[in-house]
């Protein structure tokens, strides 16, 4: 039965994150459409270049029936002002193809003091695949031949990398118990449609 505290918990954690967190909560808000929240994680990135900062926010929400994640960047405002870019999407359980969980391990070897550092999220769902192409060619400079080409299909996605080291051990901790949570919402998805 989920627990109704954690919406609560949710809005705390976008409070925490600092990254418009009324903002963030509305559009999840209108995006789980009343349906309870089972799990979350929040995970708030900042990058930086030479000349900017760029600020962008991930939660992923997993509800009964669905797993819903929003997307938060800054973008282009007019007059120079702050302005943000706020997408979410609502991928129901029974499409969801994956569930792809990286864990970096420190002291593998040993059992008692071997820990997980760090957590990769990867989910991936059918509802559209992206294509990469690219000319192929080979080793010869002088050929001229067509190859045809190379590419990659990957499937619809997401993914999130949690740190003990940069996000703090809380965040790694929320992070693997969101796994876990939907690693066992999935569990019996694959074979349905």
């Amino acid at each position: 039965m989920p627990d109704l505290n954690l919406a609560q918990k949710l809005r705390a954690e976008l409070d925490l994150a600092g990254y418009y967190p009324d903002l963030v909560a509305r559009v999840i808000d209108v995006a789980l459409a009343d349906e309870p929240v089972v799990s979350y994680l929040v995970h708030p990135e900042t990058t930086f270049d030479e000349a900017e900062v760029f600020r962008h926010l991930t939660t992923l929400v997993l509800t009964p029936t669905r797993l819903v994640f929003a997307h938060v960047d800054d973008g282009p405002g007019p007059d120079g002002r702050p302005s943000a870019l706020a997408t979410t999407e609502s991928v129901p359980l029974h499409q969801v193809r994956s569930v792809a969980l990286t864990h970096g391990v420190s002291d593998p070897a040993r059992t008692r003091s071997m820990r997980t550092q760090e957590l990769t999220v990867a989910v991936s769902w059918g509802t559209a695949d992206s294509v990469d192409l690219k000319p192929d060619h080979c080793d010869d400079p002088e050929c001229e031949a067509d190859h045809g080409y190379i590419g990659t299909i990957t499937p619809e996605g997401l993914e999130v990398r949690v740190s003990a080291q940069a996000e703090g051990a809380d965040a790694l901790t929320g992070a693997l118990d969101f796994a876990r949570a939907l690693s066992a919402a999935t569990a019996g998805s694959a074979g349905r449609a």
